[in-house]
């Protein structure tokens, strides 16, 4: 029995999802489309350009599946924590605290690389198992103050045993792209 639905779940997904086939000359995907509008005459291009291809899944939690780097400076920005700038904990087991204090450092570092938030490309998102799970929407609610939410960066939300510290709720590194 476990060999023939192996076999069933690799035939759908060799196939694809029923009624999503899509006949490779008809039709342009979301990149084929920006590449050829970015290339307009007299337009300025984008550093970047964030889009969801047809050929993966409608993101459900707010993020954008490809970030392409077109020009620019790519930055890489460490794993930020609720630390205030001095070292101090920000929000003693207040998860809501926590995050908002992650995402003004995050802010603060992309600032001192020469951007804002909207160069933010990639959020990875590490959260402590011991955060309740009715808490996580909070993240979601506290980064749509920081980020383009018609164009989210690209994501990855993990749940981990627990951070360096046990104080430490959540942890969230990124990488962004400024102008050179």
């Amino acid at each position: 029995m476990r060999f023939a639905s192996c076999l069933v779940l690799v035939g759908v997904l060799a196939s694809g999802p029923p009624g999503r086939a899509q006949d490779a000359t008809a039709g342009k995907t979301a990149a084929s489309s920006a590449r050829e509008s970015r290339s307009k005459k007299g337009q300025e291009q984008a550093p970047v350009l964030i889009f969801n291809p047809e050929t993966l899944a409608k993101p459900t939690a707010g993020y954008s599946q490809v970030a392409e780097v077109r020009s620019g400076k790519i930055v890489f920005i460490a794993g930020q924590v609720a630390q205030d700038r001095t070292g101090n904990l920000v929000g003693k087991d207040d998860f809501k605290a926590q995050v908002q204090q992650v995402f003004l450092n995050l802010q603060a570092a992309v600032e001192a690389a020469g951007g804002d938030f909207k160069s933010v490309v990639k959020l990875n998102y590490y959260c402590a198992e011991s955060v309740d799970p009715a808490q996580i929407p909070a993240v979601r609610e506290i980064r749509d103050k920081y980020v383009n939410t018609a164009n989210p960066p690209t994501s990855t939300f993990v749940v981990v045993k627990r951070l360096v510290r046990p104080e430490w709720l959540i942890e969230v590194d990124a990488v962004a792209v400024v102008k050179k």
